[in-house]
């Protein structure tokens, strides 16, 4: 179940590495997306922290951990073709961060909850 940041990342948790992402509504906010820089393998992410970087036609913007750990996996495909992300945001991983700590994941919003928040921005 993917769970979500103030700042629009989804995290989905399997064992103890977390899968990163941006929601629909950052990539609708942020338009075309032109640019994403992906940290290295093995970069130490703390949660709230900026991990990666995203520019668009409208805007750039870092890209935050929902949780802390270390970066275990980056999706490489996004350095060649980072408009996937306007074609299926929620469907494209960023990152991979195995994390040091999973209980920080409950500090994150549900589906729910997230869809409420964005209805008051």
């Amino acid at each position: 179940m993917k769970k979500y940041t103030n700042e629009h990342e989804w995290a989905e948790l399997e064992g103890d590495v977390a899968t990163i992402g941006l929601s629909n509504y950052a990539i609708d906010e942020l338009g075309d997306i032109t640019f994403v820089e992906l940290p290295e393998i093995g970069t130490s992410a703390t949660k709230g922290e900026s991990i990666a970087f995203i520019e668009s036609v409208k805007a750039a913007s870092d890209i935050y951990a929902p949780l802390s750990g270390e970066v275990v996996e980056v999706n490489m495909d996004l350095e060649a073709t980072p408009e996937t992300l306007n074609e299926d945001a929620e469907g494209t991983w960023i990152l991979k961060i195995k994390a040091s700590d999973i209980s920080e994941l409950e500090t994150l919003m549900d589906e729910a909850a997230y869809s409420t928040y964005t209805q008051t921005l």
